[in-house]
């Protein structure tokens, strides 16, 4: 994965930011729409599109379009580079591919500890018995 190859991909646009915020809200668009259409990039092979469409498949629309939106900062450039590392970090994250569990054995020194406790424990609720007559 090439991170300028995928920067050069995405295209953003900028919406006016909802919620309170007075007049700087109505008249300044600060809200940035990170759009990157994953069936179509070239920065990414098969396997990795592949590995993306089902990692990400909740955040994907019906076309494979991926859309974040930013409105945290008043600055639609500190809104930009903020949605741009969120991209950044969702895309690394999700071509991480996880490592195989193997199963192993119980060791037979744990099997022999479990059972030595619990005939531990069964001797001391039998000496808090009445004794037998």
């Amino acid at each position: 994965m090439d991170a300028t190859k995928i920067i050069s991909e995405l295209s953003f646009k900028a919406v006016r930011s909802s919620g309170a915020g007075g007049q700087n809200v109505n008249k300044v668009s600060s809200k940035v729409v990170l759009t990157f259409d994953l069936r179509n990039s070239q920065a990414l092979s098969a396997e990795e599109k592949l590995l993306l469409e089902t990692k990400l498949s909740s955040r994907l629309t019906l076309e494979q379009i991926l859309i974040l939106n930013c409105d945290e900062d008043r600055s639609q450039l500190k809104n930009k580079a903020i949605v741009t590392k969120r991209f950044l970090n969702i895309i690394t994250a999700g071509l991480v591919i996880p490592k195989i569990r193997k199963a192993t054995k119980i060791p037979k020194s744990v099997i022999r500890k479990r059972i030595k406790d619990k005939k531990n424990l069964s001797d001391i609720k039998k000496s808090r018995r009445k004794p037998d007559v």
